[in-house]
């Protein structure tokens, strides 16, 4: 799997680059508690990163917290 695939990247590596990027809240067990609240996840477990920030955004915008 290409490096740059934004479609399947595991759940640890979309982390580290959110983390990387500058989020300060993002962690592997929040993650996991946005994943079993409805957000978008593969078939296999990885994270298509464009799905999940709009599914960030959707929330954000239900009830303007995050």
């Amino acid at each position: 799997m290409p490096e740059n695939n934004r479609e399947h990247v595991s759940k640890e590596n979309f982390v580290t680059a959110m983390r990387r990027s500058g989020s300060r809240t993002l962690t592997l067990e929040r993650l996991e508690a946005d994943i079993a609240s409805g957000a978008p996840v593969n078939a296999d477990g990885t994270i298509n990163i464009l799905k999940y920030i709009a599914w960030v955004a959707k929330e954000m915008g239900d009830d303007g917290q995050r």
